[in-house]
C-alpha cells in the first residue's frame, strides 16, 4: 500500500493546519495509533513552521507525505536560502522559540536535511507506523 499527499503551499502560517489535517485524516482512516499520529503532527508542524519563519525569500513551499506500509515519510521543501542544521544553536533555557529541530530529532525515527545548492532546503522525516487492532491499514500492505 502507498498513500501520498503532496501540496504546494503559500509560505503563510494559515497553510500549516491544512496539510496537518489532511495527513491526520489519512493516518486516522488507515488506523494509525493516536500517539504516532500526534508525533507526526508535531514533526510536520515544526518543519512547516521553520519554513514559514526562516525560508526567505521563498514565497511558497512543498509538503509531501507518503505512507508505505509501516512507514510514513514526510518531505518539506522550500526555495529559500538553505541552512546548515549543524550550525543551529540550542536555545537558551526558557526561550520561547528555537526548539523545532530538537523536537523533530526527538520524534522522528530518521531525519535528513538537504541543502539544494543555494536554492532552498529539504527536511525528510521518517516515522514507523503502528496500527490499531482490526484497522484497515495492514490489510492493504504489500509485504
Amino acid at each position: 500500500m502507498e498513500a501520498t499527499i503532496a501540496l504546494r503551499l503559500p509560505r503563510d502560517a494559515a497553510s500549516v493546519p491544512l496539510i496537518r489535517q489532511l495527513l491526520e485524516s489519512t493516518l486516522r482512516s488507515l488506523g494509525v495509533v493516536e500517539q504516532i499520529r500526534d508525533d507526526i503532527e508535531l514533526m510536520l508542524t515544526e518543519a512547516c513552521s521553520n519554513v514559514i519563519r526562516h525560508a526567505e525569500p521563498s514565497d511558497d513551499y512543498t509538503v509531501s507525505a507518503a505512507v508505505h506500509d509501516h512507514l510514513c515519510v514526510i518531505r518539506v521543501v522550500d526555495t529559500g536560502n538553505g541552512f546548515d542544521p549543524r550550525a543551529v544553536l540550542a536555545p537558551e533555557p526558557g526561550a520561547e522559540h528555537g526548539r523545532g529541530l530538537q523536537i523533530m530529532r526527538a520524534l522522528a525515527d530518521e531525519i535528513r536535511f538537504t541543502n539544494r545548492h543555494d536554492n532552498g532546503a529539504m527536511v525528510c522525516l521518517e516515522k514507523r507506523l503502528r496500527y490499531t487492532p482490526d484497522s484497515p491499514g495492514p490489510h492493504f500492505m504489500t509485504n
